[in-house]
């Protein structure tokens, strides 16, 4: 059996997901730009709720691998630059696309599951804080850090709160 010696590369991670019903799924390969918790009001209204788990991958890494191309649909927020696109079957919202920026939006819950219910490969796509907490519906205190926009690009909310 041969190993795995430290000058080998690296395989790229792969991770799979799909809608709820499953007629929709994808693939991402490598690790993601970001992973966190997103409370902006456009994710509270697509979902329905105070705030969604978002991993943000660039355009390169994704991939469609439903076999029936009449299976989705795409609406464009009529503010936003973000394509969501979401399954003819169940309606979910499986994706976002921003095509300016060369990046997807995917939605935590979608990636498959183990035998327990558990997210495959979770470390890979843990989220690291959330975004947009400036305008949440509701508070969490889970020590992740909690930023006004997007993570790193904006006003750090959980240190500036304590001062």
């Amino acid at each position: 059996m041969l190993e795995k010696t430290d000058s080998e590369p690296s395989q790229p991670h792969s991770l799979q997901a799909s809608c709820f019903c499953g007629a929709i799924s994808y693939r991402v390969e490598g690790g993601p730009v970001f992973s966190l918790y997103c409370h902006c009001t456009i994710c509270q209204r697509i979902h329905a709720s105070p705030f969604v788990h978002v991993i943000h991958y660039h355009t390169g890494s994704f991939n469609w691998i439903h076999t029936d191309p009449n299976a989705l649909f795409t609406k464009s927020e009529l503010d936003s630059e973000w394509k969501e696109w979401r399954c003819l079957s169940c309606l979910g919202a499986i994706a976002s696309e921003n095509p300016t920026e060369g990046r997807w939006s995917l939605r935590g819950a979608h990636f498959h599951r183990d035998a327990e219910g558990m997210i495959e490969n979770w470390h890979l796509i843990e989220p690291t804080g959330h975004m947009f907490y400036n305008t949440r519906m509701l508070d969490v205190n889970d020590g992740l850090p909690k930023w006004e926009g997007y993570a790193g690009g904006s006003r750090r909310l959980d240190i500036d709160d304590k001062n």
